[in-house]
């Protein structure tokens, strides 16, 4: 696994429930991937190929414009190490979680 991101998807939507439908589509298309991710309050981690993981960026944006949302804001936190590992998602967050 030489990548992970981190991705936060924002629709640009007045209703808060609107919100939470789009995000829980995009975290359900993140999901369906079969990759390692992790749900946090702001933002969804997801390990990988780097190539892979770059794919799926642009498709969460398709997904959620498919949910119907029609403007959004995106940020993506890159890790990528070319000839190794990166850290992983259980290094950095378990012991927090016990």
């Amino acid at each position: 696994m030489n990548a992970s991101v981190a991705i936060q998807v924002l629709p640009n939507v007045q209703d808060e429930e609107e919100v939470i439908r789009i995000v829980d589509e995009v975290i359900a298309y993140i999901r369906s991937t079969g990759l390692n991710y992790y749900v946090g309050p702001f933002e969804t981690t997801i390990e990988g190929d780097y190539d892979q993981l770059m794919d799926i960026v642009k498709e969460c944006q398709h997904v959620a414009e498919r949910a119907g949302c029609k403007a959004m804001s995106v940020y993506v936190k890159i890790a990528y190490k070319p000839e190794g590992d990166v850290l992983t998602i259980e290094k950095k967050v378990t012991k927090h979680h016990q």
